[in-house]
């Protein structure tokens, strides 16, 4: 596909390289089949055709809660928080990343199911802490962290602050002091490592806004010397903080374990300066999340079992290798946990033929409940809901209704001919990142979140009226 920049956004439609079909992508042998590795773990076709999730029909789903909508499998949620935490076991820690995802109800589903929680910002700290989390079980990260928002969550006694720049270790450690409290802290490092994944979400090469970078030549980057040593040598001199370990993050989306093992091997390197510079051997490393979903048939992630043991197997190599005891061990699934369990449920409004390239079907959302496709050319799945067809595949682009040529949510998929407007589609895998990224653009009100479990939904945040819209309006 080509796609060119262009002050006013990307084209209005991308060219096929050959033939009607994208790339050499043939349409599925059968478009009412719905893939186990997309779909949330309860969603079923009915034998009248229409779909079904935590054994809710979705049509009934869409006349009590309207569309568009997302709608969220507990059940899905809850098993792959206790799939998690068993392939870690005790020895390790696994961090739900809250950007992914977050609110109360999902707050008290981790804290039910075991599960530790990454906060990034004031708001998901407020929802964490509001919900029950006990903060020793949440995290606090951010590149820009606030007074405010460093002093609540030390006033909250969290149990770790991963720290971003040098300014914040003195602002942790004024605010430490002010309570009355030891806080421990983890150092964020940039590895120097590009995981496979889209430029704008890849996080560990050194030139982009996280972390501080480890010192070295090129061959290496592990030797010390640099910034992170630097903040290892001044948070270690600071009675207010407890260093308990060193962070490290690689990307998004990543399937390949090749970028954790350069990872690992760095941070090992440095505990090792750590060690023979300071005497210490530092109890935990942190080597992030990122791990990938499938967003499309073509897509495999691994099983969680499977992450685990390579990661132990990486970090337990390494530090053999380096003579240190094998420090405890965090992770932070936030996609590869409610990623999945959710899909978005639209109604189709109108359809557009072009004859010869593809059929335009415009749903009652948009980028405003789905900004990945136009930010990150994110590819995803959709499927129609409501009832089964036997019509002919026909090449579609389903887009959203907002004054934006580039409001597209599924960029080319293969839809039944018949569609027409009432029909329900459901774009799986919706559940990280669409709703915490959701706007109001075009004054747009934003989804609700249905959670479904054993036949009952039930609303945990719920649909935007145009009262809210107003209220925040001052005029």
């Amino acid at each position: 596909m080509s796609r060119s920049a262009h002050p006013a956004g990307p084209r209005h439609a991308d060219v096929l390289p050959e033939g009607r079909y994208p790339g050499s992508t043939a349409p599925p042998a059968d478009l009412n089949s719905l893939d186990p590795q997309v779909w949330a773990q309860t969603v079923r076709r009915s034998a009248d055709g229409a779909v079904s999730v935590g054994g809710l029909d979705v049509r009934a789903l869409a006349e009590e809660f309207g569309t568009p909508a997302y709608i969220l499998d507990e059940a899905d949620f809850r098993a792959r928080c206790r799939a998690w935490r068993s392939a870690f076991g005790e020895g390790a820690d696994v961090y739900y990343a809250g950007k992914a995802f977050l609110s109360r109800a999902v707050v008290r589903w981790l804290h039910e199911e075991g599960l530790n929680l990454d906060v990034c910002s004031g708001g998901e700290l407020a929802t964490a802490l509001d919900a029950g989390m006990p903060p020793e079980r949440i995290a606090l990260h951010g590149n820009n962290k606030s007074s405010e928002e460093i002093d609540r969550a030390v006033g909250a006694g969290v149990g770790r602050i991963v720290l971003d720049s040098f300014q914040e270790i003195a602002r942790v450690a004024h605010a430490a002091r002010r309570h009355g409290r030891r806080q421990p802290v983890q150092i964020r490092v940039t590895v120097g490592v590009e995981a496979h994944t889209h430029e704008f979400i890849a996080t560990a090469h050194e030139d982009q806004k996280f972390g501080l970078a480890l010192a070295g030549s090129a061959a290496h980057p592990e030797a010390g010397g640099g910034p992170a040593a630097e903040a290892v040598r001044r948070v270690l001199q600071l009675d207010d903080l407890e260093l308990t370990g060193i962070h490290s993050h690689i990307g998004s989306q990543i399937f390949d374990m090749a970028g954790f093992e350069v990872s690992a091997r760095r941070v090992v390197g440095l505990l090792t300066a750590v060690r023979d510079e300071h005497g210490v051997e530092l109890p935990e490393i942190d080597l992030g999340g990122g791990l990938g979903i499938a967003y499309t048939a073509e897509d495999d992630p691994s099983a969680p079992h499977d992450i685990a043991k390579a990661l132990r197997d990486i970090v337990t190599r390494e530090c053999e290798a380096a003579g240190l005891a094998v420090p405890r061990l965090s992770v932070e699934p936030g996609r590869a946990i409610v990623g999945p369990t959710a899909f978005t449920l639209y109604e189709v409004g109108t359809l557009k033929e072009l004859e010869g390239l593809r059929t335009y079907v415009s749903v009652d959302g948009g980028m405003s409940d789905n900004i990945r496709t136009a930010l990150y050319d994110a590819e995803y799945s959709v499927a129609l809901v409501s009832r089964s067809s036997d019509a002919e595949p026909m090449l579609s682009r389903v887009v959203g209704k907002h004054c934006e040529s580039g409001d597209i949510v599924v960029r080319d998929a293969f839809l039944p001919a018949d569609l027409a407007p009432g029909d329900l589609l459901a774009v799986p895998a919706t559940g990280a990142y669409c709703r915490s990224m959701a706007s109001n653009y075009n004054h747009a009100l934003r989804p609700p979140v249905v959670a479904v479990k054993d036949g009952a939904a039930r609303t945990i945040v719920r649909r935007e009226t145009e009262e809210d819209l107003l209220r925040l309006d001052v005029g």
